[in-house]
């Protein structure tokens, strides 16, 4: 392989092959690394960073950075179990930011759902699965892709 100066965005860079990442332009890596990269690594991880407890009840809505009041992270919770995730919101503010290795968030803003929106979210997601999927995948002609697609569902019907 060959090196080539670019002086553009990197300072090597090598022909052939690159990851997705490296052909963005430096400004929309920085849009998504701010924004995008936060609430997705923090959605993957809800579960070892707020505990199994809290797990079962809230999850992350959304993650605003606005300068002049800071980095808020909106966590949806059952009713009835505010009080739980008030008294645990520093807790959870600091395992986020030893998680990411800096100050990611300053505030978390609680929002509160019924349990009666939720069990019917869940519940149309696990039908979808069901009926949708399971039939086109059961046209895939490929056997071992269709089993690792089967796993796939299963564990998608698991979270």
């Amino acid at each position: 392989m060959n090196v080539k100066r670019n002086t553009k965005q990197r300072y090597k860079s090598i022909q052939g092959l690159r990851s997705f990442k490296d052909t963005l332009p430096t400004k929309v890596k920085k849009i998504i690394i701010k924004k995008g990269d936060v609430y997705s690594k923090t959605l993957d991880n809800w579960k070892y960073l707020v505990g199994e407890k809290l797990f079962k009840v809230c999850f992350p809505k959304s993650y605003k950075h606005i300068p002049p009041r800071g980095k808020c992270l909106n966590i949806m919770v059952k009713h009835g179990h505010q009080i739980e995730l008030e008294y645990s919101k520093q807790d959870i503010i600091n395992k986020i930011n030893y998680f990411f290795g800096k100050n990611i968030v300053e505030n978390i803003k609680i929002k509160t759902f019924e349990n009666v929106v939720e069990n019917k979210i869940v519940k149309n997601f696990t039908n979808v699965t069901k009926n949708v999927y399971n039939k086109k995948i059961s046209n895939v002609k490929n056997r071992q892709i269709r089993n690792s697609l089967n796993e796939l569902n299963k564990v998608f019907r698991n979270k």
